[in-house]
């Protein structure tokens, strides 16, 4: 956990947020804790490099209600579950809905730092990816009218020939289009060409 990290805590429960709290705030890592759910959705930041502790029953807002909530907000953090015995199987649904993982009170602290480790690891493939799109979004924006046509044949799986005859161009003209697209987008090959347009949101 050398790199800095922020840790949710969301808990109606005083004397669970101010134990964990205090443990994980002893290995430097930045803790935030809230009584109820709305209190942190209205305060989290969802780009910075951390993840949740949500306990499932909680008045008002449960965790799997939070969990749905920021799916629905598209949050890339990790949300791991605590949870008393009789909570299992409600927290197998929310690993369903994209929860990381669960941890059983009473908690063991070796056991929740080992998940938390692992699902920072996992915030940081998720930021990584989801800067990777955006970047590829803002080449993909930067394509011409005329190179957005023949990047759209170009996934259709259509040949140059093809390509040139719908749009009613020359071949040649076709593949400086296609070579110039190519080109934006740092794509070696019409396969990463396609793959990185799928990136981009394109079907």
């Amino acid at each position: 956990m050398a790199a800095s990290a922020t840790i949710y805590i969301v808990d109606d429960d005083q004397a669970a947020r101010d134990g964990l709290a205090f443990m994980l705030g002893s290995l430097g890592l930045e803790i935030l804790s809230f009584a109820a759910p709305e209190t942190f959705l209205a305060e989290f930041d969802a780009d910075v490099r951390g993840c949740c502790l949500f306990d499932m029953r909680m008045p008002g807002m449960t965790g799997l209600e939070l969990l749905d909530e920021m799916n629905r907000r598209g949050c890339l953090l990790p949300v791991i579950f605590i949870t008393g015995h009789g909570d299992v199987p409600l927290t197998v649904r929310a690993m369903r809905a994209g929860a990381y993982d669960f941890v059983e009170k009473p908690v063991n602290g070796m056991d929740l730092l080992e998940r938390i480790n692992e699902a920072l690891r996992l915030c940081d493939r998720r930021q990584a990816e989801q800067r990777a799109k955006t970047d590829v979004g803002s080449l993909v924006a930067s394509l011409t009218p005329r190179e957005r046509e023949v990047a759209r044949a170009v996934m259709a799986g259509k040949q140059n020939k093809m390509i040139a005859f719908e749009l009613g161009i020359s071949m040649k003209t076709v593949e400086i289009h296609r070579h110039n697209a190519m080109e934006k987008l740092n794509a070696g090959s019409a396969a990463e060409f396609v793959r990185k347009l799928m990136e981009a949101g394109w079907t």
